[in-house]
């Protein structure tokens, strides 16, 4: 019974050591780095849900890359929100790097916030281009010039990140909204197209000046325009329209004239028997007077009747 008990105890204490050794490990692994963790912090890392090596392995790389300032406290804090600790302490060791200023509440706010504080990092250092519109679209900027002239145009911008803006700043999308506004209206203000495929970098350079990366998340560095064609004569075809559109407003008002005299001669015909009637109670007409006008009447209407069967003939 006594060597079965102690046997037990046995195994239970080498299971103990096997437990304890993992967080000895990463104890003595801090101790020898400089950056000391207390055994029982460690252990009380696991009891609170939180990675013990991820922290130990953050404060270690995070002081020897000179950021003394963050603490074991501010690691399990972050973790705790929800937050990517790796990625935090890596993006303000490349920002320090690089002279970005970027503290440590400033890179949780953005990695909470949802944003690849890392990859916004990277992007400061090393700027990428953004197509407008995106190529995986197939769609083209649409500009007419002033002689009427349609241009298809894409463009490339190279940006950076703007870390002050990135909480908040608008992202990809308003870049490509409005650098496309403003390739639009630039080619809209030139006398011809001619002017925009002789120097397409004067566009580029209009669309520049108006401030486009105001309250985005980027800042942009340039515009440059990667593919212009020319497409239909939107001028030509709204001049045809018009005179069209001309054409059928004569015709109806023609038409309105033509209604308007035939009314006109309805109405004075109309007149007519009611005239001849006072004017034989006047005494004005005789007898002999109208059978002679009906007779002229008659013989005005056989002549045009022979004059339309010698017109068709």
């Amino acid at each position: 019974m006594l060597i079965f008990s102690v046997i037990l105890l046995s195994i239970v204490a080498l299971i103990f050591l096997l437990m304890i050794a993992s967080y000895v490990g990463l104890w003595f692994r801090a101790f020898v780095s400089g950056t000391p963790i207390q055994l029982f912090n460690i252990i009380g890392m696991s009891l609170r849900k939180i990675p013990p090596k991820l922290i130990v392995d953050t404060r270690i790389m995070s002081y020897k890359a000179g950021l003394k300032q963050i603490g074991v406290q501010d690691l399990e804090t972050h973790y705790l929100a929800g937050g990517k600790v790796l990625d935090v302490v890596q993006a303000m060791i490349a920002a320090d790097k690089a002279n970005i200023p970027l503290d440590w509440r400033q890179a949780t706010a953005i990695d909470l916030a949802g944003r690849n504080i890392f990859e916004a990092v990277k992007t400061s250092v090393y700027p990428k281009v953004i197509d407008c519109p995106a190529r995986k679209d197939g769609e083209w900027i649409v500009a007419v010039a002033r002689d009427g002239i349609q241009l298809l145009c894409r463009a490339r911008v190279t940006v950076r990140t703007n870390i002050a803006q990135l909480v908040g700043g608008a992202t990809e999308e308003t870049i490509i909204a409005r650098v496309g506004e403003g390739i639009v209206t630039a080619i809209g203000q030139c006398k011809t197209h001619q002017e925009v495929l002789a120097d397409p970098q004067l566009i580029s350079e209009l669309v520049l000046n108006k401030g486009l990366d105001a309250q985005t998340a980027y800042e942009i560095l340039s515009i440059d325009i990667a593919d212009i064609n020319v497409g239909e004569n939107i001028g030509a075809r709204l001049r045809e329209a018009q005179a069209k559109s001309d054409m059928e407003i004569a015709r109806a008002k023609a038409e309105e004239k033509r209604a308007f005299a035939v009314a006109t001669k309805q109405e004075n015909e109309a007149k007519i028997p009611l005239a001849m009637a006072k004017a034989f109670e006047a005494g004005n007409l005789g007898i002999m007077q109208y059978t002679k006008l009906k007779n002229i009447e008659a013989d005005t209407h056989m002549r045009e009747q022979i004059g339309k069967e010698v017109r068709v003939d």
